[in-house]
Order: structure tokens, then C-alpha cells, then sequence
């Protein structure tokens, strides 16, 4: 008997609210949401502003810089899908316009991945032609 193989790892499913944010990706550009009322920029999943409530929010690229914010390491299989990536990096970086995302670090044993280090975006493509931001440290 052989063990059923490891489902396939999830894909995001681009929306019309996130196809922007997923095309520029495809380009190596990190899009935001951003309040033109406050002239603040908010996560790219954001619908409304959190600041003035403004629900009538643009798409403004974004620098792709920042520093680590948090970061923790997973050791444990908690879903099947990423069995093979076992060790790795859930990361939220402060971007250099305010907001945080969720990502990875890449490039960079986990074990050297530190606070406040400065990162810059690269984009990976997960498959089926879906990119998505990560960071890289610049040293």
C-alpha cells in the first residue's frame, strides 16, 4: 500500500477586487490600496480606509522595501500541502509606506533572519501564474 501523495499547495484565486494586485505582481510591482482622502496607504486586501472610513480607495505602487516587523519559524506540519517546505519562515514585514504584510523570507537561512532587518520585494511565482511578493534582506 502506498501513502495517498500530498495535496497540492493552495493558490490564491485572484478576485476583482485583488486582480490588480496580482498583475502587477506578474510585473515585480507591489501594489497598495491607498486613501486618497487621508493620503494613507493600507494592505492590498483592504476595502475600506482605516483611518477616515473612505471606502473609495485607489492602487498606488509601493516601494517594496521595508524591515522585518515579526517572524516566526514552522517546524511542525500543519498542513499536508507544505509538508515539504518544513522548516520556513512566516514573516510580516513593515513596508516603508506603513503597512504590514504577510510573507516569507527568501535567500536567507532561517536561522539569520532577524528584527528590524531591511528587505526588499522579489516576487515568486507559485504556480499556475500566480506571483506573489516576498522578501529578500539587503545586506
Amino acid at each position: 500500500m502506498t501513502a495517498a501523495p500530498a495535496p497540492g499547495r493552495p493558490l490564491p484565486s485572484p478576485d476583482d477586487a485583488s486582480a490588480p494586485f496580482f498583475e502587477a505582481a506578474k510585473e515585480g510591482k507591489l501594489l497598495l490600496r491607498h486613501c486618497n482622502k487621508c493620503d494613507r496607504f493600507l494592505g492590498y486586501d483592504r476595502e475600506l480606509c482605516d483611518n477616515c472610513f473612505n471606502y473609495e480607495l485607489d492602487w498606488k505602487e509601493a516601494s517594496g522595501k521595508g524591515t522585518i516587523y515579526t517572524f516566526a519559524i514552522v517546524h511542525q506540519v500543519i498542513t499536508p500541502a507544505f509538508a515539504g517546505e518544513v522548516p520556513y519562515n512566516v514573516t510580516y514585514v513593515e513596508l516603508a509606506e506603513g503597512p504590514r504584510i504577510k510573507t516569507n523570507i527568501v535567500g536567507t537561512p532561517n536561522s539569520e533572519i532577524t528584527m528590524d532587518a531591511p528587505v526588499e520585494a522579489v516576487f515568486e511565482d507559485i504556480g499556475e501564474g500566480v506571483f506573489v511578493p516576498k522578501f529578500k534582506i539587503v545586506k
